[in-house]
């Protein structure tokens, strides 16, 4: 069993061993190339909004719950792994099941 942090942290893979530490490469986790791209799309609008300093609390909204969304496609793609979720934006952590 894996357990992994999916998060929108800078400079980051989205991707994050939660007990080891480090990032994982989506690529190396066998994600489909699909799923690799949305993480890729989000991860450079999650920057975007960092550099802003986190300042449009609506889109903080948005950006958190395509990451569940993407939390929730990477579980259904990969079942042996145990997953949350950290806003980097709120700095809160959230299980996914």
């Amino acid at each position: 069993m894996r357990y992994l942090t999916i998060d929108g942290m800078l400079n980051g893979t989205g991707i994050r061993d939660a007990v080891n530490g480090g990032y994982i490469l989506p690529e190396d986790l066998g994600l489909s190339s699909e799923i690799c791209q949305i993480i890729s799309t989000w991860l450079e609008k999650y920057a975007s909004e960092h550099f802003k300093g986190y300042k449009d609390d609506a889109l903080i909204e948005e950006l958190d719950l395509e990451g569940k969304v993407i939390a929730q496609r990477i579980k259904n793609e990969l079942k042996e792994i145990k997953l949350q979720y950290f806003s980097d934006a709120k700095a809160i952590k959230e299980i996914i099941e």
